[in-house]
């Protein structure tokens, strides 16, 4: 085990609670418990901090595994920024605004652009759908009856989550050009599934939350500088400054029950007794340690499916691309990143190209996925056509998302288990989100939430501002 800095903060006494995982999940249980008094040890079986949600070197450069994006009605992961003072390396835009090309258009004529205006909901997206050139005249009309009917939707209604998202809209008279060049093109990005395979509780709370809340809600955020500075070093200097004993290169072989009503948490070399455990884990790993009964139904976990999500890296001579992003239509290219900055590179650009639904392309040859991608980027950025490729590679997270199916919402297990003291956190359980890192940062607070209760703490105001905020 690699031992991280112990630091005698407020939470250096009291009962003690183990949290098993060191993604986002895990560290935001471990910060919100730490700053309610409760001493914490956070154990993460990897080398570092961040979950799927990190970065890595090559060569020269810092490469994040994957683009990660959140939007201003993300107000858990904002507060998580602001906690671990990381807010101004992950700034938004003033403005929702996105560009889309359609390679399938002309030259000249492939850009549309989806923004808003300072208007309220739903007027706040009229200019922009009815300009939008990626749609006809009937498509944009459409859309805005769709639009109204799922914001009359009640997300609380258990049977949405039976139904795919697909059937829903087709019943709402959207053709498949309006699927591809709306819908899908924002909730393949969120929800890492096409229309027809989603849960319409799942499609309809992105939606609703997203476009249909607040003028500002779908203004985009992302991190200027690697993940790794933001989930890694960052989360570390606020665990540590919080008290927190953190662990990595810690993995997890056993939890148990004692005699005496605490937990025993097994790691090589050392057993750790609390008063509290938090799986913060993968849904597959969360099942092998739960102690029997500790769930009615445990094997419901393992029926949560996963889907994959891959990324191109391509290195360039000279800067092809003129924004920081952009997302496409007729290609088989989503959305693309400017990355040059954050990564360190000093001559040429980076850009990574953030590909979600990737069944069938996550197990291809790197070959193969070059011959596929080098060619469309030169279609859909004119200046790349003359660009020297100085570095093209992949990154697979083959278990990236949980697969937000019809159905899934009912083997989704909320914070707390049938044994006392034993509680789950990860963006796969009942947050009523999709698999993102807002997901994530919630499941952690409603698990830290839970463990504060059953110990008697009193809740940290300031954990739960983010609550009023949404």
């Amino acid at each position: 085990m690699t031992h991280g800095t112990r630091s005698r903060g407020p939470a250096a006494a009291g009962r003690h609670a183990v949290v098993v995982g060191g993604g986002l999940a895990g560290v935001t249980t471990a910060l919100a418990l730490a700053d309610a008094g409760v001493r914490v040890t956070l154990l993460e079986g990897r080398p570092r901090l961040g979950g799927l949600a990190f970065s890595f070197q090559r060569g020269d450069l810092t490469v994040d595994n994957g683009q990660h994006v959140y939007l201003r009605c993300c107000t858990a992961y904002r507060w998580f920024l602001d906690r671990i003072e990381g807010a101004a390396l992950a700034p938004m835009q003033d403005r929702l605004d996105v560009p889309v090309l359609d390679a399938a258009r002309p030259a000249g004529r492939r850009l549309g652009r989806l923004r808003r205006d300072a208007l309220p909901v739903p007027l706040h997206l009229g200019r922009s759908l009815a300009t939008y050139p990626h749609l006809s005249l009937a498509d944009r009309a459409g859309v805005g009856r769709a639009a109204l009917a799922l914001k009359g939707l009640d997300l609380t209604d258990p049977a949405l989550d039976a139904q795919d998202f697909g059937s829903w809209l087709a019943a709402h008279g959207q053709s498949a050009r309006a699927v591809e060049a709306l819908w899908d093109l924002v909730g393949v990005a969120t929800l890492n599934a096409v229309a027809s395979d989603a849960s319409l509780a799942l499609a309809a709370m992105v939606f609703k939350t997203g476009l249909l809340s607040d003028p500002g809600a779908a203004d985009i955020g992302w991190a200027r500088v690697p993940l790794g500075e933001l989930h890694d070093r960052l989360a570390r200097k606020a665990l540590d400054s919080a008290g927190v004993r953190t662990e990595v290169r810690a993995r997890v072989t056993s939890v148990s029950a004692n005699a005496n009503g605490q937990w025993a948490v097994d790691v090589p070399g050392e057993t750790l007794e609390a008063d509290a455990v938090v799986l913060a884990v993968p849904q597959r790993e969360a099942h092998d340690l739960l102690p029997v009964g500790a769930l009615d139904a445990p094997e419901r976990l393992l029926e949560i499916g996963t889907a994959p999500i891959l990324n191109v890296h391509v290195v360039y001579d000279r800067k092809v691309l003129g924004r920081p992003f952009f997302t496409a239509l007729g290609s088989p290219v989503q959305w693309v990143f400017d990355r040059t900055d954050a990564s360190g590179l000093r001559e040429g650009q980076y850009l990574a190209l953030s590909q979600s639904v990737a069944q069938d392309e996550i197990d291809e040859p790197v070959a193969v996925l070059r011959e596929r991608y080098l060619p469309e980027l030169e279609r859909l950025l004119p200046l790349a056509r003359g660009a020297e490729v100085r570095d093209f590679f992949v990154t697979r997270e083959r278990t990236a998302t949980f697969a937000p199916t019809p159905g899934v919402g009912r083997l989704r297990p909320g914070a707390r288990t049938k044994a006392s003291g034993l509680y789950l956190a990860g963006a796969w359980t009942a947050t009523g989100w999709p698999a993102t890192m807002e997901s994530a940062v919630r499941s952690g607070v409603s698990a830290a939430d839970a463990v504060l209760g059953a110990l008697g703490r009193p809740r940290p105001q300031a954990l739960f501002e983010f609550e009023e905020a949404a």
